[in-house]
């Protein structure tokens, strides 16, 4: 008679699928919510990722914002040709052909602004003395990405003290600063020939916080009369750059 074999352990342990299944069922039955949170192994993960994205957008967002310039110190800029006063005119450009000045052509007034004054003083038997007085202003605002309106301008003295230095055919080219005068200045006076005449020039070029002045006088002697002395250019071009620069703070207090 065949009997059946006994039981092996393996046997013994059969309802453990069953419970198996009973906690899958059970995982299933929970709102999905709580299956996302509590039957899912990567879900813990990717809210992680999603809070480290969110705190590094906001990290760069703060970067940017710091990283942009400071805001410009001037906002504009004076009429040009009224930042030399009368009574310079009348020493620097005697017998100016028009006192008021001769204002610049610009497309934006409030970037840049210019004004020239020229004159010729007969004395007769002595000759005639003429002088040339030009006036140039450049404001530059803060722009993100090209840097604030102080480091633009400061690029533009070194341009504008460059420019000078260079002056085609200039001799006894001579470069000093000038103390006590925005926060750059630098005077160049040089000789220069043309027109059949010896010309003497003292420019100033300043640099007040984001604007740029650069003045520039000149002059020479007709029939027998003497071209000015370097020191008298070099003065009157410090004096009216002086001038200008307390005109574009005045212009921006009002």
């Amino acid at each position: 008679m065949h009997r059946s074999a006994p039981a092996t352990p393996e046997k013994a342990h059969a309802p453990a699928p069953r419970i198996r299944l009973a906690r899958v069922l059970a995982c299933g039955a929970v709102p999905v919510m709580l299956v996302a949170a509590g039957c899912s192994s990567g879900s813990g993960g990717d809210a992680s990722k999603d809070s480290s994205a969110s705190a590094s957008a906001s990290a760069s967002g703060s970067k940017q914002a710091s990283a942009s310039p400071a805001p410009a110190k001037f906002a504009k800029l004076p009429d040009a040709c009224k930042t030399v006063t009368p009574a310079s005119i009348d020493k620097y450009v005697p017998k100016a052909k028009t006192k008021a000045g001769e204002v610049g052509k610009t497309s934006d007034p409030q970037a840049q602004a210019s004004c020239t004054w020229n004159g010729l003083d007969d004395k007769g038997v002595q000759g005639s003395l003429y002088r040339w007085l030009d006036v140039d202003l450049k404001r530059y605002d803060s722009t993100a990405g090209l840097g604030s309106g102080e480091s633009l301008a400061h690029k533009q003295f070194d341009r504008a003290v460059s420019a000078a230095q260079a002056t085609a055919d200039a001799k006894n080219v001579k470069t000093s600063p000038v103390p006590g005068l925005g926060d750059q200045a630098t005077a160049i006076t040089f000789d220069l020939k043309k027109t059949d005449a010896d010309f003497k020039y003292g420019v100033v070029v300043v640099r007040t916080a984001n604007a740029v002045v650069t003045v520039d006088y000149n002059g020479t002697g007709y029939q027998g009369a003497d071209a000015p002395q370097t020191n008298e250019v070099q003065e009157g071009a410090t004096v009216t750059a002086k001038e200008t620069v307390a005109t574009v703070a005045t212009a921006n207090n009002k």
